[in-house]
């Protein structure tokens, strides 16, 4: 790892619940740094927001906002899988259809949990397997509910292509199908990922009312037809509520 990267997370170590506030002499002491590297080390931490300075002249560095959200996306990835699998499994139980959780992480979607269904034929998703964000029902909820801004960073990373066969997807028509999807409050895919399969997806919301996770059920197209497919979605959105309410979300 770059040696200035590792001496930059070293000073932010520095900080804890004994010493939330540094001058700059005191942080170069303390970590043996010329006092000229480590103001370049700081003001680097605080360009980024990972730290704040008073603004008086010798002013002492704290820990930034940056650090508070990064902290808290954590606790939310960290609390939905213990929370989200009970309901999970029962949910699974109920329809014998694979379950997810997924995440934004990034550029990509994340399957973090999953609870298998008893079929013979199953579909093959990995805990840990990522995804682009505008590809599967689970992915493209959570790039639907993302702000524009968000959304324009995804566009402009990398080109916009299927990852079965990799023509070009067309951004107008997916930012379309975005805005349907989070008008309607959840996603359906057909054949995205896999042929023959079908996606469902529902937003789950943290304590702020902000959506950190798709619930996801998903198997063979011949298994949601009919009655059996309204009852899948009835029953995945109920889920997906059960666990934002479990989360703190509020009520609506």
């Amino acid at each position: 790892m770059n040696q200035s990267v590792i001496k930059a997370l070293q000073l932010l170590k520095l900080f804890d619940e004994k010493h939330t506030e540094w001058t700059l002499k005191e942080i170069a002491e303390t970590a043996k740094l010329p006092k000229a590297t480590a103001y370049r080390l700081l003001s680097s931490l605080e360009q980024e927001d990972f730290l704040a300075r008073d603004s008086e002249p010798n002013g002492k560095y704290r820990l930034g906002l940056r650090l508070l959200e990064l902290g808290n996306l954590v606790a939310d990835q960290l609390d939905i899988r213990k929370i989200a699998k009970p309901y999970m499994v029962e949910l699974g139980e109920e329809i014998n259809e694979a379950v997810h959780l997924v995440i934004q992480n990034d550029l990509h979607a994340t399957y973090i949990e999953k609870v298998e269904s008893n079929r013979a034929i199953r579909l093959y998703t990995q805990v840990g397997k990522s995804s682009p964000l505008y590809v599967g029902s689970g992915p493209k909820l959570l790039l639907a509910f993302m702000n524009e801004a968000e959304q324009d960073r995804i566009f402009m990373q990398e080109p916009l292509r299927s990852i079965k066969n990799g023509e070009p997807i067309d951004q107008e028509k997916l930012q379309q199908e975005l805005a349907l999807i989070k008008k309607q409050g959840f996603s359906i895919s057909y054949g995205e990922q896999d042929e023959d399969t079908v996606g469902i997806s529902y937003p789950i919301y943290n304590h702020h009312g902000k959506v950190i996770s798709a619930l996801t059920v998903s198997g063979l197209s011949q298994h949601f037809e009919g009655e059996r497919f309204k009852e899948i979605k009835r029953k995945t959105q109920h889920t997906a509520t059960q666990i934002s309410i479990a989360l703190g979300a509020p009520k609506k």
